[in-house]
């Protein structure tokens, strides 16, 4: 079981140091162990001491390693929000990134979300929190249509948010020494607390029962 989380140990970025590049076979296996103690195993700990301050916040998966190198010099995690909708976390040399996401969606979701953002009540509001979220240093992006979709007017005013078929906002966080320390949990929460009326938004009208 893993304990209570006091940062990220400053051995791990040099286990992800030797991960670099097209690491052989041998060198992943002679890494596996100091990986999963040093960096797969304090984001699972980041991750219980978040859950405890919300009940939204409970589902979680922090990622195992794949053949793909790129997960093994990344451990990421989501918490999951709803259907498509999570918090995604990522630790690398890089240091640690956060995304609010509504991707890869279910059938019928992204014909909802459209319908949510041409109304105007629910469109106005989506456009002032990406507004404010990209006030904050987030960057928006998804898989976006290059032309408005079929059945809404060209010159929609919101059509920029219209053409999304998946919605993210991502920022770094930082690589400074508050990683190594019990700070982390707090910089996670604030900044959860900045995509907190965007998620809550796409929870709400991007639902699905599938």
């Amino acid at each position: 079981m893993c304990g209570q989380f006091t940062g990220w140990p400053a051995q791990a970025m040099d286990v992800l140091w030797q991960l670099q590049g097209e690491p052989s076979h041998a060198t992943r296996e002679r890494c596996r162990a100091d990986r999963e103690r040093l960096v797969r195993q304090p984001m699972i700990a980041l991750l219980n001491e978040v859950a405890d301050t919300d009940p939204r916040y409970e589902d979680f998966s922090v990622w195992h390693y794949r053949t793909d190198s790129w997960w093994w010099q990344n451990q990421s995690a989501v918490i999951r929000l709803g259907r498509k909708i999570e918090i995604g976390l990522r630790f690398s040399l890089d240091g640690l990134r956060i995304q609010g996401a509504w991707w890869y969606p279910d059938p019928g979701q992204v014909d909802m979300f459209r319908k949510a953002v041409a109304s105007e009540g629910s469109g106005r509001e989506l456009s002032a929190i990406v507004e404010d979220v990209r006030k904050r240093g987030y960057d928006i992006s998804g898989d976006v249509m290059k032309r408005p979709p079929r059945g809404y007017p060209t010159d929609h005013s919101r059509t920029n948010l219209l053409r999304h078929r998946s919605l993210i906002a991502a920022r770094p966080l930082g690589c400074e020494e508050w990683l190594h320390t019990p700070e982390a949990v707090d910089r996670v929460l604030s900044a959860a607390a900045d995509l907190d009326a965007l998620l809550t938004w796409l929870v709400r009208h991007v639902k699905c029962t599938a």
